[in-house]
């Protein structure tokens, strides 16, 4: 998977949308991150036969929504999603909340007849917490490949990474920005400052540090290629540290029917 990719919630307009994930992908990623209830997926797929990159270079993930969780949805909902998205695969599929119709006994069994059907590569999970993750692991019979939840310097989601590296889950950072936030943050911004850097990439470097893939949304040319040329940015021990120590737990996205975080 690789360790940047290009978010797309909130990016609704149909032709906004497939111009930007065209415009990212020609800019050197490829990663591209949708869901069911982005209402893109089309557009997502009309974005990648834009480009001028192969469908089979593209790491291509996709979620499944909380009232399509019963195994006959599960099913039905993913064939559709590739209908829409334009191909035969998903390289990612995940459960997009623990809530809803899902029940990991019947729902991710569903999943793995996706994936040994080959419309599924690998299966993921999003905003679980420790317990969701052990109950998903016991009903695969292994533990997911990822775990998609809010992070960035103003949530570390500590506890996640232990998990995470003690049980050979990725961890996938939606929100990498806060929203924003991050942009106001005067350590960030600091930081920045040295590095003669945008604040976004601080924290797209900062993730990357902690072995996390960060999938930003960006839409105009310079912001997607701003977000990519953080692979290039190296923070050292003190900006890392620095980080670590910032005392915040922002939370930006907590729906109605979310974990008790």
């Amino acid at each position: 998977m690789p360790a940047l990719g290009l978010g797309t919630w909130e990016n609704d307009d149909p032709a906004q949308c497939t111009e930007s994930v065209a415009t990212a992908l020609n800019a050197g990623y490829r990663h591209v991150d949708t869901a069911q209830i982005y209402g893109n997926e089309a557009a997502v797929g009309e974005g990648i036969a834009a480009s001028d990159v192969d469908r089979e270079d593209v790491f291509l993930a996709s979620k499944v929504w909380i009232d399509q969780l019963a195994p006959e949805d599960v099913i039905e909902s993913t064939r559709e999603s590739l209908d829409k998205l334009g191909t035969e695969y998903a390289d990612l599929m995940y459960v997009h909340w623990p809530a809803g119709a899902y029940d990991p006994a019947e729902t991710l069994p569903a999943f793995a007849e996706l994936r040994d059907e080959g419309l599924v590569d690998r299966i993921g999970v999003s905003n679980f917490e420790p317990e969701h993750l052990d109950a998903a692991t016991d009903a695969l019979g292994e533990a997911p490949f990822a775990n998609q939840v809010e992070m960035h310097p103003l949530l570390r989601q500590e506890e996640l990474r232990e998990y995470a590296d003690a049980n050979g889950v990725e961890l996938v950072a939606y929100s990498p920005l806060a929203r924003g936030k991050i942009l106001d943050d005067p350590s960030i911004r600091e930081i920045a400052e040295k590095h003669a850097v945008s604040a976004a990439r601080v924290s797209l470097a900062w993730l990357r540090e902690k072995g996390v893939t960060a999938i930003p949304k960006a839409t105009g040319e310079d912001h997607i290629a701003d977000n990519f040329a953080s692979l290039e940015l190296e923070l050292d021990d003190e900006d890392v540290e620095r980080i670590d120590a910032l005392d915040r737990t922002d939370r930006q996205v907590d729906p109605d029917f979310g974990p008790d975080w």
